[in-house]
């Protein structure tokens, strides 16, 4: 956290400067070995998508840092998609209901469509299990003290979440990037949702000297 705080201060006083393969789509859902969590850094979603499609997520004081990206069904190798499944989409409301963390309701609906129905679990209890998901994690509170753009080693970012959260260790999370930004924390969960290790496919942190990051809106 020591590292983290010296590189925010550093530039903050001065000027302001992974995919894993999927396989065919309509597996059976409910099979799966593991979850994989993403947690994805809002303002650099905003910069990179958000702001062309004057997403509400990204309107000036929403202050969102790292909101919930998704929560995926995942094999040793590789992972599900669209799967088969009985289970009803959820409905407005129950998606509406998941902005506080995701960002809006359009995330949430479009998560359960490609991996929620994998889950084997309802609409609402795959955003039960989503919202207790991102609740086992511990968002460094310095990342809300970002308010001016910086670029930092991706290496950065793992070790402020490996201080807050001594539980989770390295080989269960890993951090993406995408044109030269920070894009993901990714954290490796058992279907119990405790921190277990990434599959090898998973594990591929960003290999950047520097990535940006844009300060919170």
């Amino acid at each position: 956290m020591r590292l983290l705080w010296l590189v925010i201060a550093a530039i903050c006083l001065g000027p302001i400067l992974l995919n894993s393969p999927a396989r065919a789509d309509g597996e059976k859902a409910g099979d799966f070995d593991y979850y994989v969590m993403s947690l994805g850094w809002s303002s650099n979603w905003c910069a990179l998508e958000g702001d062309t499609r004057r997403d509400p997520q990204c309107d000036a004081g929403r202050g969102f840092t790292w909101t919930l990206h998704g929560l995926w069904p995942q094999y040793e190798s590789g992972y599900p998609s669209y799967c088969r499944t009985v289970q009803n989409d959820p409905n407005r409301s129950d998606s509406a209901q998941m902005a506080d963390i995701m960002g809006g309701a359009g995330l949430a609906f479009y998560q359960w469509k490609k991996h929620g129905r994998c889950s084997g679990l309802s609409a609402k209890s795959y955003y039960t299990t989503m919202r207790k998901a991102y609740k086992t994690v511990v968002i460094p509170p310095i990342f809300a003290k970002i308010t001016k753009d910086l670029s930092v080693p991706a290496a950065v970012i793992e070790d402020a979440f490996a201080e807050a959260n001594p539980d989770i260790d390295r080989d269960q999370m890993t951090v993406t990037c995408h044109q030269g930004m920070i894009q993901e924390l990714r954290i490796c969960l058992t279907k119990d949702l405790e921190a277990r290790r990434c599959g090898a496919d998973t594990i591929k942190d960003c290999t950047l000297k520097d990535a940006g990051l844009e300060a919170v809106r």
